[in-house]
């Protein structure tokens, strides 16, 4: 029961329990560590309660969700818990989802989500954004000789990984039926939550793929659609590459290129790169909406309504003006609201 047969009040552990174990889970698709990451919050929330308050957790109600109550929690994660800035924020963003989700379930609770929506989390501090320089990525590209089949596989790994700008992840999972290498060539990426989305490719890639499907994927057309692009063998069949594999490999890469271009930061990640290709992308005079529909951003307001006009052409236009062979110098300076834009892709 949602509400409370003797006072008749909304009855906040049968809203918790629909909230974690039905609404996350069946209507919005979540996956099960992004709704452990919402009851932890909750519990920091219960904890923070009968820590302060000396409440039993079956006393807790949604009186305690009010503004005051939710903005000593922020003060007691900051000075007793010593919280960092960005796991205070997550932790805030998912009550506020919460009694958002309670408030379209009761309209007494409106007033709660309202208040809470009204509250900021410290501001984290900004790190510079981590991004390569145009003879860096190349030197990084250009580290697998290719030498041997083993070479030329990374070597082709590392530059679609680059050229899509994709989540290394999303690498990994590309099978033969996400590639399309006749006119207009593209992939399609399988995102967070499922989410596909199509990235145009340049044609410099174009050829490359066609030399890498002749050597590790003959008669391509007889094969399984489902067959992973990127495999390495195992008892004689090809098995998709972890992440774990595609991160050495780029370590191995940068190892390599590290003698020509001592530049390279010492500690490089996969991630780099698609922050590097939206860097790119940007200083070419590519508008962040595109940039963010290319990385399969999350939507949000002030981007959400150019999202109508990033077309395929587009995009692809956008992808080849950006190729570091041959990026002239920068088009625009960076802001500094675009550099946090840019940093804050994922």
């Amino acid at each position: 029961m949602k509400r409370d047969p003797h006072t008749d009040t909304p009855n906040f552990w049968s809203f918790a329990r629909d909230y974690l174990h039905g609404y996350l889970p069946k209507v919005r698709g979540l996956s099960p560590r992004t709704i452990e990451a919402y009851r932890i919050s909750l519990e920091c929330f219960l904890g923070y309660l009968t820590e302060t308050e000396h409440l039993e957790r079956a006393q807790v109600s949604f009186d305690h969700f009010d503004r005051a109550h939710l903005k000593a929690w922020l003060g007691w994660m900051a000075q007793e818990r010593h919280y960092a800035p960005r796991t205070i924020t997550l932790r805030l963003t998912a009550i506020k989802t919460f009694l958002d989700y309670s408030s379209h379930e009761d309209v007494t609770l409106i007033a709660l989500s309202q208040a809470a929506k009204a509250l900021r989390a410290p501001a984290s501090p900004r790190r510079p954004i981590e991004y390569l320089t145009a003879p860096e990525t190349r030197a990084v590209l250009a580290a697998f000789t290719g030498n041997t089949a083993k070479s030329r596989r990374n070597r082709m790994l590392l530059i679609l990984l680059y050229d899509t700008a994709a989540r290394v992840s999303e690498i990994t999972d590309l099978t033969l039926h996400d590639l399309r290498l006749t006119p207009p060539g593209h992939v399609t990426l399988t995102g967070k939550r499922n989410k596909t989305r199509t990235v145009p490719i340049t044609s410099k890639t174009i050829e490359h793929l066609r030399v890498y499907l002749a050597e590790f994927h003959p008669n391509d057309t007889q094969l399984p659609a489902t067959r992973p692009l990127f495999y390495s063998l195992h008892h004689g069949q090809p098995t998709r590459l972890s992440t774990d594999t595609v991160a050495a490999v780029l370590k191995a890469a940068a190892h390599t290129a590290a003698t020509d271009c001592p530049t390279l930061p010492e500690h490089i990640h996969c991630h780099m790169l698609r922050k590097t290709k939206a860097m790119d992308l940007y200083q070419q005079g590519i508008p962040l909406p595109i940039i963010m529909r290319l990385l399969g951003h999350e939507n949000t307001s002030t981007t959400a309504a150019f999202y109508a006009f990033a077309t395929l052409d587009m995009m692809r236009a956008a992808v080849n003006a950006a190729t570091p062979a041959i990026a002239d110098t920068p088009a625009a300076t960076l802001s500094e609201q675009a550099l946090h834009a840019l940093h804050d892709l994922r």
